[in-house]
């Protein structure tokens, strides 16, 4: 491979090989080589059919180009940080396979929409991935919401038990926030497909190119329409990181309740073997250690954001070597919220829900106040009136350990003649939920419907090319 600079006409001294080390990207950006070579092959037959380049020329270009291909398919390609980038690594390797000809590749392009173009498409083929395990998560979800439309359990505000609900509706509500993550990660492929190949290094070119065919070819739904912001625009890899971020902060607040719930206080739901650990000193431990690490990984991607973000704050256009900076903040959140997804999708595949003790969290813990609060007011009784009788009542009950259910006929007809029998009713827990009809609320009709709309939305699911 070539030591000299492809760029280096210009200058009569080489830089230090620490400063060469400093400023080279291949370190990271070879994973950008699969890539590279096809935005490459697409550019160099856009060349040919405009007339650019002789088709001999363009046949020589393409068979190099491929082989190459091949050979980064095989993991047979070796990078040097001499040739600082995958581009002109690969343009140095193009030379070593077919000689001088391998320069015309270059014709009418620039690294600056050739890093660009490689970038969208990295992310183009990257977002369809995430949204498979979203998919997948999501599936599992309404799995196990379907087994557990009737699994009654405290519901909170404040970490205080505010009123009893479905384990269906709980899982139910993750579901939706999973579904808003699949919409923007969608949405954030409208902005990734689009082609900047063709800016060249910010003003375009005075060859007759043909953006549009080379877009065709690269299975890009548009282009850019100026050529400053093409080479410099990196908001579609900050609408990812920033979904990203969202995505992790929805799996961290699961975790978070996963790691308390299989505590011994809340024994709430039990972990498998699988994705737990023990303690080198504690023979007795069963540690949440992946719900852990994941809720643990959310600060690497809010990291990765805020990185990209203080790069881009004050780069003037159109391409600097900032930009330079983008790419393993990205790589690394990418790989970040695969593993992260798969890890947690399989771990609530297989925890078990410990439906009694969730259940018995409910009997006395007075969640069903609401129930009789509202059971008074439908008796008549404004409902301020009766929150503050249910108040004293819940009072008087933690002071003699009585829950409200407890509390004889006799001493509620004292309070109205109204309350009747049926008050006891109306104070199971697993009544006050089934009795929830509103729309979204944790009934059991209801959750029943939502699980029925769910299971077409999944249905309906088609991955982004």
């Amino acid at each position: 491979m070539s030591t000299a600079k492809l760029w280096g006409g210009r200058f009569t001294e080489t830089g230090a090989k620490y400063v060469d080390d400093f400023g080279a990207s291949i370190g990271f950006d070879q994973l950008l080589a699969a890539e590279d070579i096809t935005g490459s092959l697409a550019h160099v037959k856009m060349l040919k059919k405009t007339g650019i380049l002789p088709a001999a020329d363009v046949d020589k270009i393409v068979a190099g180009l491929e082989k190459l291909e091949q050979q980064n398919e095989a993991g047979k390609l070796e990078f040097s940080t001499v040739n600082e980038d995958i581009h002109m690594n690969i343009e140095s390797l193009l030379t070593a396979e077919i000689g001088p000809v391998a320069g015309k590749l270059h014709t009418a392009r620039s690294r600056n929409d050739q890093v660009a173009t490689d970038f969208h498409l990295y992310m183009k083929h990257q977002l369809p991935k995430i949204l498979d395990r979203l998919h997948d998560l999501e599936t599992v979800l309404v799995a196990k919401a379907s087994e557990n439309v009737e699994t009654v359990m405290p519901g909170y505000t404040h970490l205080q038990h505010a009123q009893p609900i479905s384990y269906a509706h709980y899982l139910l509500a993750y579901y939706q926030m999973f579904k808003r993550d699949m919409e923007r990660f969608e949405f954030n492929m409208q902005h990734t497909d689009i082609s900047p190949l063709g800016a060249a290094a910010l003003a375009g070119t005075t060859f007759p190119i043909d953006r549009e065919y080379s877009a065709k070819l690269l299975g890009f739904s548009q282009v850019y329409h100026n050529s400053l912001d093409a080479v410099s625009d990196r908001d579609f890899v900050l609408e990812f990181l920033s979904n990203a971020s969202i995505l992790m902060m929805h799996l961290s607040r699961f975790c978070e309740e996963i790691v308390s719930w299989t505590s011994y206080e809340f024994k709430y739901l039990s972990l498998s073997d699988q994705f737990s650990t023990g303690s080198s000193i504690m023979p007795q431990k069963k540690n949440p250690d992946m719900a852990e690490l994941i809720r643990g990984k959310s600060g690497r991607v809010y990291g990765n954001l805020m990185g990209l973000l203080t790069v881009m704050k004050a780069i003037p256009l159109a391409y600097n070597k900032d930009l330079q900076e983008d790419k393993e903040g990205a790589f690394d959140t990418v790989n970040t919220i695969l593993t992260s997804l798969h890890v947690f999708t399989g771990m609530l595949a297989t925890l078990t829900v410990n439906e009694d003790r969730m259940a018995a969290a409910t009997k006395n813990d007075f969640s069903n106040a609401t129930e009789l609060a509202d059971y008074l007011a439908n008796k008549g009784i404004p409902f301020r009136e009766a929150h503050a009788i249910v108040g004293k009542l819940v009072l008087d009950g933690l002071e003699k350990n009585r829950p409200l259910q407890d509390i004889p006929l006799s001493e509620y007809q004292a309070i109205s003649p109204l309350i009747d029998e049926d008050v006891y009713h109306d104070l199971d827990p697993k009544v006050a939920v089934e009795r929830r009809h509103s729309l979204g609320g944790t009934g059991f009709d209801q959750i029943k419907a939502e699980l029925a709309t769910a299971h077409d939305q999944l249905a309906a699911y088609q991955s982004l090319d």
